[in-house]
């Protein structure tokens, strides 16, 4: 099944990849949580939980976009602890 991964959208964009398989993995004795396994355009097999990526590619770009404003929040808030740090 084709996807858009989503997981590393703010460093590396996001990029399209096929859903080999599912594993159900035991999260405590009565939990369980998917875990896909994935291939990318280059070849490349890895694990993602089912937030890393989307099945539109519309969705995808809508949840990089909420990344990428959380992460300004993020950043905003770190340069303004810096900038209010004094040294004595």
């Amino acid at each position: 099944m084709k996807v858009w991964i989503t997981k590393y959208a703010l460093t590396d964009g996001i990029s399209e990849g096929e859903i080999i398989a599912e594993h159900k993995i035991r999260e405590n004795p009565i939990e369980y949580k998917s875990r896909y396994l994935c291939r990318n355009s280059d070849g490349d097999q890895f694990y993602l939980d089912g937030d890393d990526f989307c099945y539109t590619h519309e969705c995808a770009i809508q949840k990089a976009e909420e990344m990428r404003q959380k992460k300004i929040v993020s950043l905003k808030k770190q340069i303004k602890k810096l900038e209010e740090m004094r040294f004595e």
